[in-house]
Order: C-alpha cells, then sequence, then structure tokens
C-alpha cells in the first residue's frame, strides 16, 4: 500500500528554482510555445533529467472560485465490482466525475483515467486520494493534470 501523500501550499520565495524552472518548462509546453521537452528545458536553463524527476510533483496553484478539474490515473485489478469501489471513493467526496476512460485490460491489470471535476463541498482531494490508493487492488494513483 502507499504511503499518503501530503500536499502543501508555499510562496515562491520559498520554492527551490529547479522546481520554478519545471513549472515554467511544462507551461511553454503545455502552450505550444515549445515543442519538445528538450527545447522547453533549454529555453529555462534545466537539465531533461530534472524536468522529468519533477514534472508529476509540482503544479501551479490556481485559486478558483468554481472548482477545479483534476485528471487522476489509476492502475488497478482487473476484478469485477472494483471500478465501482473507485467511484464510490469519488462520491464520498462530492466530486463531480466528468470522463471515465478505462483500458482493456493486459495482465489483469487496466489503466483507469479520471477527470474530476472538485467543488467547494468536496474538501481535501489528498484525502479523496489517500481512500482510493488504500482500496485493494489499486497499485497506484497519480494526479496527472489540474485546471
Amino acid at each position: 500500500m502507499a504511503d499518503k501523500t501530503t500536499y502543501f501550499v508555499l510562496k515562491e520565495k520559498a520554492v527551490p528554482e529547479v522546481l520554478l524552472k519545471v513549472v515554467e518548462a511544462k507551461r511553454l509546453l503545455d502552450s505550444g510555445k515549445c515543442a519538445s521537452v528538450q527545447d522547453a528545458t533549454e529555453q529555462v536553463g534545466i537539465s531533461r533529467s530534472s524536468f522529468y524527476k519533477y514534472k508529476d510533483d509540482i503544479f501551479q496553484f490556481h485559486e478558483n472560485t468554481r472548482g477545479k478539474t483534476i485528471t487522476i490515473v489509476i492502475q488497478l485489478d482487473d476484478e469485477p465490482g472494483l471500478l465501482s469501489v473507485v467511484l464510490g471513493s469519488v462520491n464520498e467526496y462530492h466530486a463531480n466525475i466528468l470522463t471515465i476512460h478505462q483500458s482493456i485490460p493486459v495482465n489483469g491489470i487496466a489503466s483507469l483515467t479520471l477527470s474530476v471535476d472538485v467543488l467547494p463541498q468536496t474538501g481535501d482531494i489528498a484525502d479523496m486520494i489517500h481512500v482510493i490508493e488504500q482500496v485493494d487492488g489499486v497499485h497506484y494513483v497519480k494526479i496527472l493534470a489540474r485546471e
């Protein structure tokens, strides 16, 4: 089982420069101003290995009164009812599921991608992720994107 992930909100001046550059490189890639990771990392002045090391761990914070959309990737066993348990966990936190995509299982393992609208009544996203991580048959949960 995975340990509970803890999230922090920091002021920009407290964040190491390499992490700020990773955020900038991701922004360049998302905006289309750079076509490749190599281009983006060269432009901001970091190595590709630094980018890949931290790209899934830092996101720019956007306060949003209407809520925000998060995209979660979950790797889980191909067992009847497991998807229902995972979706039930999301429901417990009053998050609105926007899209669901489950891949065809390979060797008994499926990948599930959920886009979830986080509402004010949802509460702590980290708690929701932790609950999903604790479900028997779930191998890992990763937040892919936040909008």
